[in-house]
């Protein structure tokens, strides 16, 4: 097998144009009988079914717990109004214990009949907590106590009513930390799952946005839920991420990050194939469009599928501007992150190889920089960007009180101090600040991060062969990123392959009335479109 066969192998092109059709079918054709099953549930350990007997159940889940040293868990007998022995647990801490005493409690005591073995009477007539169901699987009624949620049994009845009593501390709704924009909402994320799909609600008022429960990982068993539109999001897609999220079987499971590496298609691949937003009017935005999201307990991101380098590269802004503001802002992004990955690379390749195509004045004016320079020119431009990437780790991880100095430090003095040691020149010290300051034009964080790996890979490939490979390096990089899926959604869609959508890519097109999403997500909109049924067009 020759270079070239190797190379078309590497970057998939030899596979077949069906691929990249617009569906969203990866890992195999998915099945519509699909169900997204509860992590937790596969557990194995647990008897089945409680007892009747409130002491047997009690010893259970005693054991279970280990109450013996685990202090936290609460067991309250008491006995109802027609004296049935009855049992509590719940997580100290975790469940409210005024909501437990004055709702659960005081009216079981007051009632004179307990249901006579049957507690839809209780939840009925007695019980006043809104939320409450019943189960008699042990494995879930575990995975509701650590919760926070609280179990009432009764003596005599073969389930166990699970009753909604949590009340744990959380962080507010603050600003988005990450996302930070000039005009329109300025609400982030919580850690709170509740509190997050209540945000998304508050904006997306339809009644077909649904949020699927469920849990996933190995016996941490992570809180979950997937959010949609229910006859707008495409079916294919929802099926496909319940079958990866159901794959998950990992204790590790803490926040979106993890989930995020364990559903994506390219494990190596520096580009992020979710969009991890800390914004609620950008995630309804999307879901409007008709693509799904993901949210987690614990975490206050919440990751949006399919992703897309065009809605990486986006930002709310865009479009809560005017339009002749919109356009300078998302042009002065554009070309800062084109500035950002090629300006470093056509540089050296420019010095190196191809003085020609410099003036004598620019020319003269790099030499003058560079007479007490000992380092040869790549070295001394990969130095500079490595510490450049090292100044902004530092000045990310410490307190923001000090990051900003570290930054004015870093890029000040340091920068004078490399130029009067003679271990940098002013012009590519120029360079590496300018292709620094279009890197943080990228409003997405993963996507800043991966334009390294493009920007690092440039400057080698320019080093190495000039422009010419520069260019090769740009034509592999291009083709790799047009091999690439988002949960079978191409990575550079709408425009390869080019799809039905009208609005300008770079400019800012003209806000008008669309009751359609977009065409790349493959909604159930188009499919009717394509049909011939009824549908409105943009």
């Amino acid at each position: 097998m020759g270079i070239f066969e190797r190379t078309a192998k590497l970057l998939r092109f030899d596979e077949s144009s069906e691929r990249f059709e617009l569906k969203e079918k990866e890992r195999g054709i998915p099945n519509p009988g699909t169900r997204w099953t509860d992590a937790a549930a596969r557990k194995t350990g647990f008897p089945e079914k409680i007892k009747s007997d409130i002491s047997k159940n009690e010893k259970l889940f005693r054991s279970l717990f280990s109450a013996d040293v685990n202090k936290d868990l609460i067991f309250r007998r008491f006995s109802t109004g027609a004296g049935t022995p009855a049992l509590l647990i719940y997580m100290n801490g975790m469940a409210r214990d005024e909501v437990i005493a004055r709702f659960i409690i005081d009216p079981m005591m007051r009632a004179k009949d307990d249901g006579g073995g049957d507690p839809k009477p209780i939840l009925e007539t007695i019980i006043r907590i809104p939320e409450s169901t019943t189960e008699t699987e042990t494995g879930k009624i575990v995975k509701a106590i650590l919760s926070g949620k609280t179990a009432l049994m009764t003596d005599g009845f073969r389930s166990c009513m699970i009753l909604e009593t949590r009340g744990y501390e959380k962080r507010p709704v603050t600003q988005a930390e990450n996302e930070k924009i000039v005009r329109g909402p300025q609400e982030g994320f919580s850690e709170s799952m509740r509190t997050n799909i209540t945000l998304i609600r508050r904006i997306i008022r339809t009644n077909d946005l649904v949020a699927e429960y469920s849990s996933a990982g190995g016996e941490n068993g992570t809180d979950l839920a997937i959010v949609y539109r229910d006859g707008v999001t495409a079916p294919e897609l929802i099926v496909e991420i319940k079958k990866r999220l159901a794959a998950i079987s990992t204790d590790t499971l803490v926040c979106a990050g993890v989930i995020e590496q364990m559903i994506e298609d390219s494990a190596f691949s520096p580009l992020p194939q979710t969009l991890a937003t800390e914004r609620p009017d950008r995630t309804a935005s999307f879901l409007m469009q008709g693509a799904a999201a993901v949210i987690s307990e614990g975490s206050p991101y919440v990751l949006v599928m399919p992703a897309t380098l065009s809605a990486l590269l986006g930002s709310p802004e865009d479009i809560y501007l005017r339009r002749p503001l919109g356009t300078v802002i998302r042009v002065v992004r554009y070309v800062g992150a084109f500035a950002s990955i090629f300006l470093p690379g056509y540089f050296i390749a420019l010095a190196m190889y191809h003085q020609g195509l410099l003036s004598t004045e620019v020319l003269s004016t790099v030499i003058k920089s560079r007479e007490m320079v000992f380092e040869p020119l790549p070295y001394e431009m990969l130095l500079l960007l490595f510490i450049f990437q090292l100044i902004r780790e530092a000045g990310m991880r410490v307190p923001s009180s000090v990051g900003q100095a570290i930054g004015v430090i870093g890029g000040l003095i340091l920068g004078q101090a490399a130029v009067a040691a003679n271990l940098a020149s002013t012009v590519v010290l120029i360079i590496v600040a300018i292709s620094g300051l279009g890197n943080l034009c990228i409003p997405d964080y993963s996507t800043q991060v991966a334009a390294s790996y493009f920007r690092f890979a440039f400057v080698i490939a320019a080093w190495m062969g000039g422009l010419l490979g520069l260019c090769s390096a740009l034509i592999i990089a291009v083709g790799y990123t047009a091999s690439l899926k988002s949960f079978g959604v191409p990575f550079l869609s709408p425009f390869a392959p080019k799809t039905g959508r009208k609005r300008p890519f770079i400019l800012r097109g003209k806000i008008e009335n669309h009751h359609r999403g977009e065409d790349y997500l493959n909604t159930e909109a188009d499919k009717t479109v394509r049909t011939g049924r009824s549908g409105r067009n943009r």
